[in-house]
This record gives C-alpha cells, structure tokens and sequence, in this order.
C-alpha cells in the first residue's frame, strides 16, 4: 500500500518524471556517463572457445643428432617446415645451402614473412649472396643454432605469423630433448 503511495507521488511530480511506474522501476538513474553497474545491465560479454589452437599449426617438439619431432612426427636428418608440411632438406651443412635450397621458400602461397635457420650447435654464417636473395624476395631470414631456431619457429608460429624453417641436426651426441629443455639449457650456459 505504500509503494503505490510512492509512485502515485512520483507520477503527479515534475514533467520529468512522468512515467509508467513499471518503466520507473527498471530504468536506470544515469547522467551522461554510464557507471559499469549501468553497462552490466545492457551488455554481458561471452567467450567461445572453439579450438585451443589452430589445427594447421606445426610446432616442433623435440631434435637429436638423427631428426627432429615436428608435431609428433619423426623427420630424420635436416629438414624444412612449411606452414602445412614438413620436407627433407638435401643440405649436409650450413656451407652447401644455397639460393637453390632455400627456392622453396619463395613459391609459396601465402608467402612466408621469415624463414630460421637453424645451423647445429653454433650459429654459422651463411653466403651473403643468400641472404640477399632472400630479402629481395620479402623474406627475413633469421639464423641460429638449432636448439635456439627451434624456439625461435615455434614461437613466431604460435604468433599466427606465416613462418618456415630450414633446420639441421645438431651432430655429436646430443639426446633426443624438448625444445623447452633446450631453452632453459641454453638460459643456463649463457
């Protein structure tokens, strides 16, 4: 009984006011600004997640003197990861790649914006002719040692980035470890 008192009262008051009653009890008092009390009225933010990640992502697992593991995949010997395949690179070292070896990279659709290299336990230079080939086609090349290019790729492929990589095994007698291993094992001898 007091509550229709009350909206009778703030019926018959100022212009302003004179609304339904049931439109007085749900509309909001709000001046120019809306206070965040105001906005969860109207909006409410929901998120979907459809897929943890993109199904066509390759990322690198783990490398030994033999291969690599690229999404759980054994590639022996030296090889080039494309954005949706992985091939066989015909390279024994960091001195036999070569404008040739590295034409694979720039066929390709959609094209890569980098390619790493990875060149064993060191990083070794490669011919500047290459690499100035490479980046006359719009490809970056980033060189590093193996266990470094591994990280390296897995990264700017996390990113979403359309990356490739020409790796080579690390020879002697490194074991079969995670590129997270590798990661901190490099933190820890530097």
């Amino acid at each position: 009984m007091a509550a229709a008192s009350v909206l009778r009262g703030l019926y018959r008051a100022e212009p302003v006011l004179r609304r339904p009653p049931a439109e007085l009890l749900w509309a909001p008092r709000r001046g120019h600004r809306l206070t965040p009390a105001d906005d969860e009225l109207y909006q409410r933010t929901r998120i979907s997640l459809l897929q943890r990640e993109a199904p066509h992502t390759m990322y690198i697992d783990s490398y030994s003197s033999r291969g690599f593991v690229v999404s759980g995949s054994r590639v022996f010997g030296p090889c080039a990861l494309l954005p949706r395949s992985v091939l066989q690179w015909n390279v024994g070292s960091h001195q036999d790649i070569t404008e040739e070896s590295f034409s694979l990279f720039w066929m390709l659709e959609p094209r890569i914006e980098i390619v790493v290299v990875g060149t064993g336990d060191r990083t070794e230079r490669l011919q500047s002719h290459v690499l100035r080939a490479m980046r006359q086609r719009g490809i970056a090349v980033e060189v590093q040692d193996t266990p470094n290019a591994c990280a390296t790729f897995n990264f700017l492929c996390h990113e979403g980035r359309v990356t490739g990589a020409a790796l080579i095994p690390p020879p002697g007698g490194t074991v079969v470890t995670s590129v997270a291993q590798a990661a901190v094992k490099h933190q820890e001898l530097t």
